[in-house]
């Protein structure tokens, strides 16, 4: 059997990140991270004080179905075990999911947005097309003139990087006006739990067999490092994605200590106050700075257009210890904008004065 190395690569895109990593230094303490859009609070209390008693799971093989951890996810979501599929980070998801579902269908993709979709459809062999908008509120006719028969249609709700977040009643007509058409609805809710108004479709998962909503644990609880992500979908979907994923994928830890923050309810409501009170001020005190411009946003992360170059204002501004998304490398923007997060008002503050003096 002869193997199509050259065209496997040349299909795979590979994706840019945030992140301390994307900065070829390595992990430095003393570095304060905007790039990376997770909980400004990090992971809840219950966390470090669980930890030390799980310790023992380092010798043990874990769960390969993540049975504890998708039983306390059905508590969470209302969603029956058999359409909840968990793993190693939401981005092992999206692979497999196209893996299963993308070899006969084409992609289309609303940009800029997370690039693991495009990547992740390439490499499995779709065709892969775009609808350039800041906004699909206001480019609902474009999108759905746009669909086409078997399509898989991604949209990030809210969108990263722009963090405009879809209303339901919009996302309800693109599933109404689809269905018939045999397209699949790939809905990423990664940052749903973030934002000051409910828009999830998780409820709607019992109409609609042709959606597939992803959910992560790394965003809204801080847990980037253990790497936790879980998929709701019908039970056919769930069925085909736990014959792909690999055994053990999740470790006995990580679920664990998903198990833990799920409990902890009153961790995202200090956070949602948070985002809410501190993205006013980013937004307020950044606008107030000649040659800054920043998108409105929903989420725990403010789009900035700067008249400096992005990659420029990136090394400007690590040299004072904070880090940046520079977003020239996601597809539908230029070298204009950069990405920040939201985090705790110290952090914040030390931002906001940096840029007046840059």
């Amino acid at each position: 059997m002869k193997l199509n190395i050259e065209q496997t690569i040349a299909n795979h895109k590979v994706a840019a990140h945030g992140g301390i990593y994307s900065t070829g230094l390595g992990y430095d303490p003393r570095i304060i991270d905007f790039s990376s859009n997770v909980n400004p609070l990090g992971y809840p209390p219950s966390i470090k004080n669980n930890l030390k008693k799980d310790l023992s799971l380092i010798s043990v093989y874990p769960d390969p179905d993540s049975n504890d951890l998708r039983t306390h996810l059905q508590k969470y979501t209302g969603v029956p075990t058999n359409q909840i599929i968990v793993g190693n980070g939401a981005t092992e998801i999206i692979y497999n999911f196209c893996r299963a579902f993308l070899k006969r269908r084409n992609a289309l993709i609303p940009i800029p947005t997370f690039s693991e979709y495009e990547s992740a459809a390439r490499l499995h062999g779709s065709s892969v097309r775009f609808l350039k908008t800041m906004n699909i509120n206001k480019s609902m006719p474009k999108l759905q003139k746009k669909i086409s028969k078997n399509d898989c249609l991604f949209i990030c709700n809210p969108n990263n990087p722009t963090g405009v977040l879809t209303k339901r009643t919009n996302l309800l007509k693109i599933l109404e006006s689809t269905y018939d058409k045999y397209v699949i609805v790939f809905l990423d809710e990664c940052f749903i739990e973030l934002v000051p108004r409910n828009e999830s479709l998780v409820s709607y998962l019992k109409e609609f067999d042709n959606l597939f909503i992803l959910r992560s644990l790394t965003k809204s609880f801080g847990l980037a490092g253990l790497r936790i992500g879980y998929g709701l979908g019908s039970r056919r979907m769930i069925e085909v994605l736990q014959k792909l994923k690999i055994p053990w994928n999740v470790n006995g830890i990580a679920q664990k200590m998903g198990i833990k923050a799920l409990s902890d309810t009153s961790h995202l409501r200090r956070t949602r106050k948070i985002i809410a009170r501190e993205g006013k001020f980013l937004k307020d005190s950044i606008s107030k700075i000649s040659g800054f411009t920043c998108h409105d946003s929903d989420a725990n992360f403010i789009l900035i257009r700067a008249k400096m170059n992005s990659k420029q204002l990136q090394k400007k501004l690590l040299k004072k210890n904070i880090l940046v998304r520079d977003c020239s490398t996601f597809r539908g923007l230029n070298n204009n904008f950069i990405r920040v997060a939201i985090r705790t008002h110290k952090e914040n503050l030390k931002l906001v004065e940096t840029l007046r003096r840059l």
